[in-house]
């Protein structure tokens, strides 16, 4: 097949971010038996270097500058315009700060000359290049890493919104947002079976399938020895809102109750771009705020215990795979365990969940005293991600999936 993959985001190397890896990984796997052409826009800091290494691994990459952001601040008066322009065109803010007219007219022409036979939008932020009568003239797929509506609701629920009447204004019209462009899209890919459920319910006549996120295992090997002690850690982008949540719910509610019975226990917080509140945790005794770091999997073969508090954020966490295939220990939320059965009837078990500062005290608790227990999740746990999370099943799934008719 030719295969037109449109992501904004610059999907290169895959250790920038969630997004990355997840485009990355199913445009390796694509490579192998069909023609890609990958159409991305360059991002502040994306080296030469990493252009052309980008470019060995597809067959035409055709790069476009990123439009300049769109200001989220200023008065009421530029507050009004984006809301108005948002209830005018149903699109976000978020979206439209990506659009480029540029690319617009050049995966228009490359459509009008049947040069694809699918196209592909990496992340649902794309869904604004495709236009709805793309559909009788090739297969369209969105693959939609994570649902915006169901993460705003989620937002407000959880009182962590930025700004919690701008969402509350906004999460209707998302709503709307994305019934209406699914509509547009042949088939629709999803990470989790709650965001089918979610987009079904939009759409009951879509054609929808689930494809997790898979881990790269070479590059998080099965550490061979546990080194005991009592180092938590967590590992994430720390300039991602649900990630700083994450870590300031754990440090403000779990980590005093820790410390009165394990006073030596430290917390890594290993993640590129910490922003302001997160650098002033390590004012704090035992935490340690790394910022971006050589080699993520080495400090997860040093901890004891990765926790994964997420209360926000939907879809499978690459974080949480990651971990698992490592072989630490893991302790997380239902949004940081989302997509996994790891505590089910008849399961060996995987993970520990925990949503209360009592319920995460407890489990800490236990993987500090029980070695045996630590290897048991560690190793069902790795067993997990090697039969249903690798790369390659997901590349073969969604090869399948623009396969079918």
């Amino acid at each position: 097949m030719n295969i037109l993959m449109i992501s904004s985001t610059f999907p290169y190397p895959p250790t920038r971010g969630g997004t990355q890896v997840r485009t990355f990984n199913l445009l390796k796997y694509l490579t192998k038996n069909h023609s890609i052409t990958l159409v991305t826009q360059q991002e502040p800091g994306v080296t030469e270097a990493e252009i052309v290494g980008l470019r060995n691994f597809v067959d035409n990459l055709v790069l476009f500058n990123r439009p300049s952001e769109i200001s989220t601040t200023g008065g009421i008066l530029k507050k009004i315009q984006r809301l108005t322009k948002f209830l005018l065109t149903g699109t976000p803010p978020s979206v439209l700060s990506r659009y480029s007219l540029e690319m617009q007219n050049w995966i228009d022409n490359f459509v009008e000359e049947d040069k694809c036979d699918v196209i592909t939008c990496e992340h649902s932020v794309n869904e604004i290049y495709v236009k709805p009568h793309f559909q009788k003239r090739v297969k369209t797929l969105v693959n939609v890493h994570s649902s915006v509506y169901g993460t705003c609701r989620n937002q407000l629920k959880t009182g962590i919104s930025e700004n919690y009447f701008r969402d509350k204004i906004n999460l209707p019209l998302l709503q709307r947002y994305e019934r209406n462009y699914c509509s547009k899209f042949s088939q629709i890919v999803v990470t989790t079976p709650e965001d089918k459920i979610q987009l079904q319910a939009f759409n009951p006549r879509s054609k929808i399938t689930v494809i997790p996120n898979g881990v790269d295992l070479l590059s998080f090997p099965y550490r061979t020895t546990d080194p005991g002690g009592h180092r938590l850690i967590f590992i994430g982008a720390m300039d991602n809102l649900a990630n700083i949540d994450a870590v300031c719910f754990f440090v403000n509610e779990v980590l005093p109750k820790i410390h009165k019975f394990y006073p030596h226990t430290t917390f890594d917080i290993v993640g590129s771009n910490p922003v302001p509140t997160i650098l002033q945790l390590k004012e704090r005794p035992g935490i340690n705020v790394t910022g971006r770091v050589p080699s993520m999997v080495e400090y997860l073969h040093q901890g004891t215990i990765c926790v994964v508090p997420m209360r926000t954020g939907f879809g499978i966490k690459n974080k949480t795979l990651e971990a698992m295939a490592a072989g630490i220990p893991v302790v997380g939320s239902d949004r940081g365990l989302e997509g996994l059965c790891v505590d089910g009837v008849g399961t060996s078990p995987r993970a520990l969940r925990a949503n209360t500062p009592e319920e995460y005290f407890q489990a800490i608790s236990q993987l500090f005293a029980h070695p045996q227990l630590r290897n048991d999740l560690s190793h069902h746990a790795r067993q997990m991600v090697e039969t249903e999370f690798t790369w390659e099943k997901a590349g073969r799934l969604y090869e399948q999936v623009m396969s079918n008719e």
